[in-house]
């Protein structure tokens, strides 16, 4: 067993699960390659969402087995994990990962030429395993024959290949919107300890990363055991705002952004701590999925309508002008053309910076799936229409604000036509320029015009050498 590919699906928190995996190989002595070369192992890291998303998974199995018939897959994420019938005709070779404390040791094993005998499902028959691995950063991860001490993924030591770096600290819902299957597939709820928060992100700096994304599958719920915020001590919850804190004060972290919130995470610490910290980039992704409260109620939401426009409001006081991005379903069992019109004008009330706009699924295994009230499709399709064009132009104009103003950059690639995500997250294409910069570089810019995807810019200043600032006129 010398090499091995990754086929990732889904979310940020499978983005980084994805990156252990690789790290964890590497150290085993694995060299990670990408096809037309063929791997002795693929890892297939599944996402089953929805039902596209499940039908991508298994492709990607597909895909795997037909380009090499003789390799050892291992199928990990969400999918294996929930018995709906979807993985029913897995065949030789193909290692089905249901409980995610059985990944690490089943690499292991293959790793060391095992494959054939993994056929334990329990803790108790894991083989024995003595393994001390050095990570780059000197951090020890040892792997004695005790379930406990190798079960788990080490931390990661950078984001290889990312301008942005990942870095999870929560996992787990046990809220159970009607619509998501994410509470079966990732029910324990559990979050990172600080002091291995600050570690990791500390290794991520000293890897070159510059921003740091800070991920979870429900990121308002960090240190607690039930997202369920009836369930929190005066159903509040400051230890995200702690962190962050903590966070921001790592020296040469030059930007943190949080990934997806719910508008209740949104409390006067974590704003106090926004604005305490600059290097807290100004952006909030609030989901709202629907701006009707019956909608709201029926996907078992934890908040209303009024509750969103109020919390939205509370960040546009205390910061400078946010960009506030979100996420809708459109055509939800039974929304009424009044339901979206209420989405429509919440949305222009907010004045989104930008909208993720998802057309109903009915995934099986949720409540949904079973509730009365199909939406006709074309009507969902003309719903979907009328926010893809709001989007647009929610997105040009809070973009417009900022014409004339300069941004600070972080550049995403160094082709012939140089991009970088600004403070707000809108992309910034810049104009061509003699100036030495390359992808990974923090640089000013100057907003000079809208477009339809991002805005148009022209550096501004670099830094010689010495690190002094230079500008050019």
């Amino acid at each position: 067993m010398k090499t091995f590919s990754i086929n990732t699906l889904g979310c940020k928190v499978n983005q980084y699960e994805s990156r252990q995996i690789q790290e964890l190989l590497e150290q085993l002595g694995l060299y990670n390659v990408e096809p037309p070369k063929k791997p002795d192992l693929f890892v297939i890291n599944t996402c089953c969402v929805t039902h596209t998303a499940s039908a991508k998974s298994r492709q990607c199995i597909r895909k795997a087995q037909k380009l090499s018939p003789g390799a050892v897959v291992v199928v990990c994420g969400c999918l294996p994990t929930v018995q709906i019938g979807e993985l029913n005709n897995t065949v030789k070779n193909v290692h089905l990962i249901g409980n995610r404390e059985n990944l690490a040791a089943t690499l292991i094993q293959i790793a060391n030429g095992n494959a054939a005998a993994l056929c334990f499902q329990s803790p108790q028959s894991y083989p024995n395993i003595n393994t001390i691995i050095k990570a780059e950063n000197g951090f020890k991860i040892k792997y004695k024959k005790e379930s406990k001490d190798y079960r788990k993924l080490p931390p990661l030591t950078s984001f290889k290949g990312h301008t942005r770096a990942f870095l999870k600290i929560q996992d787990g819902c046990d809220g159970y919107c009607s619509y998501c299957i994410v509470p079966k597939t990732r029910p324990f709820v559990h979050s990172k300890p600080a002091d291995a928060v600050l570690r990791e992100a500390q290794s991520f700096v000293e890897a070159g990363h510059k921003e740091i994304v800070v991920t979870g599958v429900f990121l308002g719920a960090y240190g607690q055991e039930s997202v369920r915020r009836k369930n929190w001590p005066n159903q509040r919850n400051d230890k995200l705002a702690n962190l962050l804190d903590k966070m921001a004060q790592i020296p040469h972290l030059t930007r943190i952004r949080l990934s997806s919130l719910e508008p209740a995470d949104v409390t006067p610490r974590l704003l106090d701590t926004f604005c305490k910290h600059r290097n807290i980039m100004p952006h909030l992704h609030l989901s709202l999925q629907s701006g009707s409260n019956a909608v709201l109620k029926k996907m078992c939401r934890q908040y209303n309508a009024d509750k969103f426009r109020e919390k939205v409001e509370s960040a546009k006081l205390r910061l400078d002008r946010p960009a506030i991005t979100t996420d809708i379903i459109v055509g939800f069992p039974g929304e009424t053309d009044a339901d979206f019109e209420q989405t429509v004008d919440l949305a222009k009330n907010v004045g989104f910076a930008k909208m993720h706009v998802f057309s109903f699924s009915p995934r099986k295994g949720t409540a949904a799936a079973n509730m009365q009230g199909t939406v006709n499709n074309k009507v969902v399709k003309e719903r979907s229409r009328i926010l893809h064009s709001l989007n647009i132009e929610l997105g040009q104009k809070f973009r417009q604000q900022f014409v004339g103003e300069i941004a600070e950059i972080l550049l995403e690639n160094d082709d012939e036509q140089l991009c970088g995500r600004s403070e707000r997250y809108f992309m910034v294409h810049l104009k061509k320029t003699e100036r030495k910069v390359k992808k990974n570089d923090l640089i000013c810019v100057k907003l000079l015009q809208n477009s339809k995807d991002g805005m148009i810019g022209q550096i501004l200043q670099t830094e010689d050498r010495r690190g002094r600032k230079t500008i050019d006129e």
